[in-house]
């Protein structure tokens, strides 16, 4: 069965629910394909910076958000092999842009957050895209179940095993060498952590932990995995155990929030990226077609803006689009077959703007946290001094330095 639709956004990730929420507030209706039966909370928490605040605040749902989670006030980092304190960074300095405002938000209020202002009916659970094939000026979405969707314009926001992304020639994902472990503990009663980000580096490992608010800290965990050590991602018991003996010179309190974690609050998974420079030469976007959010700019974790470049993709994606599809209406219908030629072209233009205004701004976050990543892991007395000495500072800054952006707003005037 064929189905006609408008806008088919795949995925009801950060970047799906967020340019159907930006193009709902410009009045413009679009269907949401998610391959799961609900919203994906995968990862449980989330740093949102700066420049995330003001997407969630371009479409509206900032404020609830705000009043769910704290601010944090700074950066601390430490030494896993001394111990000590290496540097400390206050969140309050401002930017080119205005204030900072950071806060680690759990993803599944976020997505709470942005489903719940969009109109009924427009998330399709259990619908997953198995290809995608030209027909004229449309796509034909072909779903597992046997459904055909007709879109007039199809946005993959579909994570790093993006079918859209394939369609439009991107390569596999490469391995990192690195895996992550995420957690989230949760207190009875309030925690007593200062509304700081913590994080020690130190023998090849990187960790950390982050309030959420007064009874939630979120943590993580990331290492290079021998091959043996790559199997204890089969067993949560053993996997938690190693990483304990991997720890280091943890304070008892940080050291606690994941001990007591339990064993379905925490997931590992190997570290994938997109070579940044297949940012430059891909087709971010091709005729209707284009990628938003992981299944654009799948990155490392080290800077904390994956979700967060999720949420600008959204909004550039809304603005650029919205421009085309509302001149389709202010304009005269004329006879079909010109009338979808001039509707195509226009969506073709603002998704090239689009492909446009994402494309540096990808690459330069993909590499940098790809760096910023094996410096922080790095392992060696040399390698060890540098980062202890020297980086610390930089690495530091540039978590502030990538958060000072402005997507703008969902209109252009």
């Amino acid at each position: 069965m064929e189905v006609g639709e408008g806008v088919v956004i795949v995925g009801a990730g950060i970047a799906g629910l967020t340019t159907s929420l930006g193009l709902h507030r410009l009045g413009i209706r679009s269907l949401v394909l998610e391959s799961s039966d609900s919203l994906r909370t995968t990862g449980f928490a989330l740093t949102i910076w700066t420049n995330a605040w003001r997407a969630l605040d371009a479409i509206g749902v900032g404020d609830r958000l705000r009043q769910q989670h704290d601010s944090l006030l700074g950066n601390v980092v430490s030494s896993t092999i001394s111990g000590l304190q290496l540097f400390e960074m206050s969140f309050k300095e401002k930017g080119k842009h205005g204030d900072h405002e950071i806060r680690c938000v759990r993803r599944k209020l976020l997505l709470e957050a942005l489903a719940s202002e969009l109109p009924s009916g427009t998330i399709r659970f259990s619908s997953k895209v198995v290809s995608i094939e030209e027909s004229g000026y449309y796509k034909l979405v072909h779903l597992a179940d046997g459904t055909i969707l007709k879109a007039k314009v199809l946005v993959g926001c579909d994570g790093v095993n993006s079918v859209v992304a394939k369609w439009l020639g991107f390569k596999p994902l490469v391995f990192t060498g690195r895996s992550a472990i995420q957690g989230s503990a949760e207190y009875t009663t309030s925690h007593q952590f200062d509304p700081k980000m913590m994080q020690y580096f130190g023998n090849g490992v990187r960790s950390g932990v982050i309030p959420c608010d007064s009874k939630n800290v979120y943590w993580f965990f990331t290492w290079s995995p021998s091959s043996q050590e790559k199997e204890l991602e089969k067993n949560p018991v053993q996997l938690k155990q190693y990483m304990l003996t991997k720890l280091g010179k943890l304070p008892d309190e940080v050291r606690a929030v994941m001990e007591n974690t339990v064993l379905d609050a925490f997931i590992s998974s190997p570290l994938r990226y997109r070579h940044p420079w297949e940012i430059l030469w891909g087709n971010i976007s091709k005729g209707n077609v284009c990628v938003a959010g992981d299944a654009l700019h799948p990155m490392t974790p080290d800077i904390g803006q994956g979700g967060c470049a999720a949420l600008e993709d959204g909004i550039v994606l809304v603005r650029c689009l919205g421009e085309a599809l509302l001149k389709n209406r202010r304009e005269e219908i004329r006879e079909e077959g010109e009338e979808g030629k001039e509707e195509f072209k226009r969506i073709e233009i603002g998704l090239n703007k689009y492909a446009s205004e994402r494309k540096w701004r990808s690459f330069d976050l993909i590499s940098t946290a790809y760096v910023v990543g094996v410096i922080q892991e790095a392992d060696g007395k040399v390698m060890t001094f540098l980062r202890d000495k020297v980086f610390s500072s930089i690495l530091s800054g540039s978590l502030l330095k990538k958060a000072d952006f402005d997507c703008g707003k969902l209109r252009s005037s």
